[in-house]
């Protein structure tokens, strides 16, 4: 089973497979498409913090416990944050003028030459090809 395309997700994706809001049905569908091996779905290790912390303000402890045991589950391919994509990140903040965190997703997506999928149209509205969500 081959990969047809990588799509690098920012955690705003993330927040919606366990809220329901606009948009929250397509990145359920993502995560089916890559469960499939349609496409390889890839985050930045940032994105981990960032989709967990929201879990546990959102629900109990015990439900973003099992959220995190399903993400775990689904293979989600996590890039850790290194000189390169930091590099990278600062270069992106400046065309974009987000902030650092928002700029790690389109940064991972630079380096590894894939999609980038948001539905943070504030940070990522501009970016070239991104897939927005909600």
């Amino acid at each position: 089973m081959s990969v047809a395309r990588r799509i690098v997700l920012d955690a705003s994706v993330g927040v919606k497979w366990f809220r329901n809001e606009p948009g929250s049905a397509e990145a359920v569908e993502l995560l089916r498409s890559h469960g499939r091996g349609e496409i390889e779905l890839v985050v930045p290790s940032l994105f981990v913090y960032e989709v967990v912390a929201v879990a546990m303000r959102t629900m109990s402890a015990a439900n973003a416990s099992i959220f995190w045991e399903r993400f775990v589950s689904w293979r989600v391919s996590v890039v850790e944050i290194g000189a390169p994509l930091v590099k990278e990140a600062l270069l992106v903040r400046e065309q974009l003028g987000c902030s650092f965190y928002d700029a790690l997703a389109p940064a991972l997506a630079v380096y590894l030459d894939a999609r980038l999928c948001s539905a943070d149209r504030r940070a990522h509205g501009e970016w070239p090809d991104v897939m927005l969500l909600g």
